[in-house]
Formats: C-alpha cells, structure tokens, sequence
C-alpha cells in the first residue's frame, strides 16, 4: 500500500502537468457546461419554465452531474493518448505498482474537476441560483458529484486502455453527451414516454442529479420514480459502489496486461 501511494502520488503529479500543458479538452469540458447553463436558462427558460420551481436553479444540478458523466470522455482520451503513443509499455517496464498508473489519472481528474467546478457555480449564483438546504447537505451533494466523476473516469479509463486509438477514443467518447440527454439533467423525466421514463430514471446521473437537487433544495424528489430516483442519495451510492467495483479492477488488469 504505501508503494502503491508513493507511485500513484508521482503519476498524480505528472497527470496534472500534462493538463497545465495540453489544456484544450479542459477547457471544453468546463466552458461548455456554462455555456449551456447560459443559453438554456436564458434562451429555453420561459418555454421549459416548471410550476414552482425555477428552471434555473433545476438546471444546475444537471449540468454538474453532467459535467461529472464527462469523466467518462476525458479519462478515455487520455488514456488511450498514452497508450497509443507508447507511454504506457515505457510506465510497465519499470518498478512501480500497476495500479498506480491509472489511480494517478483519476486522481488528477479528481483535482482538476473539484477546481474546475467553481467557475460553473459562481455562473450560477449569478443567474439566480442558490443552497436552500443545510450547509452538511451541500458539502454532501459536493462528496457525491466527485465520487460519481471519480467513478465516471474509471470508465472512460478502462475503454481508452481497450481501444488504444486516440481517433476511435475520440469519437466513442462524443457519443457520452448523450447520456445527459437520456436522464433527468435537462427536464423532469415525468413527463416522458412510459419507456424512455424507465431508462431516464435508471441512468445513473438521474439518480445523482436527483440527489443533487434534494441535497441542494433545489427540487424535491419526484413521486412514483424508480427506486434509483425515488432514493436518490442511496441510488447514487449504490451506482458509483457497482461501478467503481466493476470497472476499477477491469481498468488496472487492462493496464497491467497490455495487448493481452
């Protein structure tokens, strides 16, 4: 274990230099949320404005869990960056834990989104956003957000080792923003069709968004929901534990095997 910390510090340390260097997809990944906070909630807020609520104030949540879900992009292009480019066979040749390589980028990522999430909250205190609950039940829907991009990255890590192509990482990771789209993020899941409501309420980021909106006081939780969405803070949980117990182990055998 302390190996393993000592070499995962050092990974963590290089993962964040190479974000200082090569900032582009950080940038696009913290500018856009924004961007969209600004033109949904100013351009799309009458049309889509919800009794009782402001859609504003619904809508942040949704582009925080979504900016989460991009973990998913940014740990598979990096990952499949390296791969591709050799870095990782010259990181298996020497002494140092496997697992450390990959914590090291998620780690980072983890750093980096903590940091990077600031911006998108002052944007919406601007618009009229705000924290109705308790200053525990905030820092609670913050703790969840991060393990949720933390086990969000370990997915995309896992695939940019299976793919090795920084094009094809590319390319299958654009396909992720569709997954905000099939969830609650954007506008209430109730109101959709009777299948596309069950598939809304079973991904993942309906649950942590739903939470994250209860936490905040943003919104309550939705009657007659599936139970990830009905108990949403046990339901975001319980998804980032599979995850996470899932995808860990695959990504850290993947890393270690190589091409095997």
């Amino acid at each position: 274990m302390t190996a393993l910390a000592y070499d995962g510090t050092a990974m963590l340390g290089r993962q964040l230099r190479r974000m200082r260097n090569n900032p582009g997809l950080l940038i696009l990944t913290q500018t856009m949320p924004i961007s969209m906070l600004l033109f949904f909630g100013y351009v799309f807020g009458s049309a889509l404005a919800m009794p009782g609520a402001d859609y504003r104030a619904f809508l942040l949540p949704g582009l925080l869990v979504a900016t989460a879900a991009g973990g998913v992009m940014a740990g598979m292009f990096q990952a499949a960056q390296d791969t591709h480019r050799g870095v990782m066979d010259r990181f298996r040749t020497l002494p140092m834990s496997r697992a450390a390589v990959p914590l090291g980028q998620a780690v980072a990522d983890l750093v980096v989104t903590a940091a990077g999430t600031v911006p998108l909250l002052l944007v919406g205190l601007a618009v009229g956003w705000r924290i109705e609950g308790s200053a525990a039940e905030a820092a609670g829907a913050f703790g969840l957000l991060l393990l949720f991009r933390f086990a969000a990255t370990w997915i995309g890590i896992f695939l940019g080792l299976l793919t090795r192509n920084e094009e094809a990482a590319g390319q299958l990771g654009g396909a992720t923003f569709l997954l905000p789209l099939l969830s609650n993020a954007y506008i209430p899941a109730d109101g959709l069709p009777g299948w596309l409501r069950v598939v809304a309420e079973w991904n993942p980021i309906s649950a942590v968004t739903t939470a994250l909106r209860d936490l905040f006081g943003n919104a309550p939780v939705p009657e007659g929901a599936a139970w990830p969405v009905a108990h949403p803070v046990a339901g975001s949980l319980a998804w980032c534990t599979v995850l996470l117990v899932v995808f860990v182990p695959l990504a850290v055998r993947r890393y270690a095997h190589g091409e095997r």
